[in-house]
């Protein structure tokens, strides 16, 4: 995966003592929840795994659940336009940040795609595993096996959320989608059945913070961007946008298809952010 880097990327200010003090609260209230989540998780696979097989009918809610009460234990500001679609298909939107994961799940019931590096974090992958991430590798020999694994998983009903951009961004621009990853609607009649909701996530700073705030991007570590994220005074927003789906026969390429993803997205984000962001950064 390529890493987008921009000019000049954002130094964090040292921590005041009142912001360890909140960090040190909301990482123990966020750790804590994760945790029940995903031991909740685990033990509803036990049940769900031997009787509904591929299917997962119950983890989830919890995992919703859990991102629902992620954004009140860091104080901020979640709201969703538009509706989630009801079709069978799969999801694309911008990448900003780690918080993706959370403003995604919070809103509808998805299964994310994720580099294969993230299932060997600690923590972070096992709760990747748990909520049932598909991941993927850069080496072309497992192209055909992960095809074959991803009609698996649409056909089984499973929403997958996709990141085309291939990296994340600062949150104040949309890169040129790649289309490598639509080909998987393209095979065996899945385009005749397939719809694809382009998604936008919107980063609104907390008042007088740089613009970039929650973006995660370059050679950022995650540990202090969590760290400065969870000891915010004053959060700010995130917006997530939900776009009218497509059809994928209506397109005769997955470039076709990507380009459309991309303007949607792009178009949402503008929106969304209007004046913050610069016309020729999108």
């Amino acid at each position: 995966m390529t890493t987008w880097r921009p000019e000049e990327e954002p130094t964090l200010a040292a921590l005041t003592a009142a912001g360890w003090i909140r960090a040190l609260l909301r990482g123990l209230a966020l750790g804590l929840l994760t945790s029940l989540g995903l031991v909740a998780m685990l033990l509803a696979r036990l049940v769900e795994r031997p009787l509904c097989g591929a299917a997962r009918p119950v983890t989830p809610f919890i995992t919703q659940a859990v991102c629902r009460l992620a954004f009140l234990i860091l104080g901020m500001g979640y709201v969703y336009r538009g509706q989630p679609m009801a079709h069978r298909g799969a999801i694309v939107a911008n990448h900003s940040s780690w918080l993706d994961i959370f403003a995604l799940n919070a809103c509808q019931r998805v299964y994310f795609v994720s580099k294969a590096e993230v299932s060997r974090w600690p923590f972070i992958g096992w709760l990747a595993r748990a909520t049932g991430t598909v991941f993927i590798e850069r080496d072309p020999r497992r192209a055909r096996a992960q095809q074959a694994e991803f009609e698996a998983r649409l056909r089984a009903g499973h929403r997958l959320l996709f990141f085309p951009e291939g990296t994340s961004t600062d949150g104040m621009r949309v890169l040129p989608f790649k289309s490598t990853l639509f080909q998987a609607f393209y095979t065996h009649g899945l385009e005749h059945v397939m719809q694809i909701q382009p998604v936008t996530v919107a980063y609104h700073a907390p008042e007088g913070a740089d613009k970039r705030f929650y973006g995660w991007w370059g050679e950022m570590d995650l540990a202090p961007h969590l760290l400065h994220t969870l000891a915010a005074r004053r959060q700010g927003r995130v917006e997530v946008i939900f776009h009218l789906p497509v059809s994928v026969d209506a397109f005769g390429s997955r470039k076709a298809l990507a380009i459309q993803c991309e303007q949607d997205v792009r178009a949402g984000l503008v929106a969304a952010l209007g004046a913050a962001i610069d016309p020729t950064d999108c």
